[in-house]
């Protein structure tokens, strides 16, 4: 795992926090992130810390949503015109896997196919919302819904915050995780439910609002339809599994690849320097 998670890293944030507390506690109570001290003065300007990534957020579930299956490779049909060679985010998906995520409980072993290793995560899922209109600019709504946009690795317009975050989905007894690498079931712009807490927009197959792959079908032993539980979790939250074996997109197998990893180096540098300017006063004072 990533080496923030180490035991002496963890031992420098207490270290910075406590820091960072004896500095607050030397501003008067009055203090904001701006004020003018006189009618006529300068504005002075002091920096707020960024967000903690390091405190988790819970994020709501989404109950009893219909979810269906669909598989990389997929053909397009009368009910479902949108073939699946390529994803929202993807336009060569089916050959970035490595071939044709084949449904069939007889062609697969384990949560993959038989035919091949995949070289992308097949524990994977699409949800009705695409962050990006094109490839060079966000949806308006983006910056406003999105719980994690500010935590987001690649900050250049047109460039996607939802690909590969992580969700949580139970049926009956089973948990399993997955990552977000498409968009549906049949539409791509309903945030009210995605990140709003409404019910689906989709009225196609009872209400569908949540796409699964083979690998998920399988872990929770689900059918083609079925109603589940899901969520968004922060990957630091995700325990290892099935989902944790395959993958260049994976963050099991690749540390860089975990979504929040650059929010938490950023983090931990302000936490320096607010540790170093708390010594710097101190040696000042004595």
């Amino acid at each position: 795992m990533s080496v923030i998670r180490t035991i002496y890293t963890l031992s420098l944030i207490l270290c910075c926090l406590s820091a960072e507390a004896q500095v607050s506690s030397a501003k008067p109570q009055s203090q904001t992130s701006h004020r003018t001290t006189t009618s006529t003065g300068p504005r002075i300007h002091t920096p707020r810390a960024p967000k903690n990534p390091f405190q988790a957020i819970q994020y709501p579930w989404r109950k009893n949503i219909t979810a269906t299956v669909f598989w990389i490779g997929e053909k397009p049909t009368a009910r479902n015109p949108t073939p699946n060679h390529a994803s929202s985010w993807d336009t060569k998906w089916q050959q970035n896997y490595g071939g044709y995520d084949n449904p069939d409980k007889a062609a697969r072993i384990g949560y993959r196919p038989k035919a091949f290793t995949p070289r992308l995560n097949p524990f994977y899922i699409a949800l009705p919302f695409n962050d990006c209109l094109n490839h060079r600019t966000h949806h308006p709504v983006a910056h406003r819904v999105i719980p994690w946009w500010h935590k987001r690795a690649d900050k250049r317009p047109g460039k996607t915050a939802c690909k590969g975050r992580w969700v949580q989905i139970v049926h009956g007894r089973r948990v399993c995780y997955a990552q977000w690498e498409d968009c549906g079931p049949f539409t791509t712009n309903d945030w009210q439910y995605v990140f709003g807490g409404k019910r689906p927009k989709n009225e196609h197959n009872n209400g569908a609002g949540i796409d699964v792959s083979p690998a998920v079908r399988d872990f929770l032993g689900m059918g083609w339809s079925a109603k589940v539980h899901w969520r968004f979790i922060d990957f630091s939250q995700v325990p290892r599994g099935a989902w944790s074996q395959y993958g260049s997109n994976n963050p099991f197998i690749h540390a860089h690849l975990d979504p929040d990893r650059q929010a938490k180096k950023e983090y931990m540098e302000y936490l320096k320097r607010l540790r170093d300017e708390s010594y710097r006063k101190k040696n000042s004072r004595r």
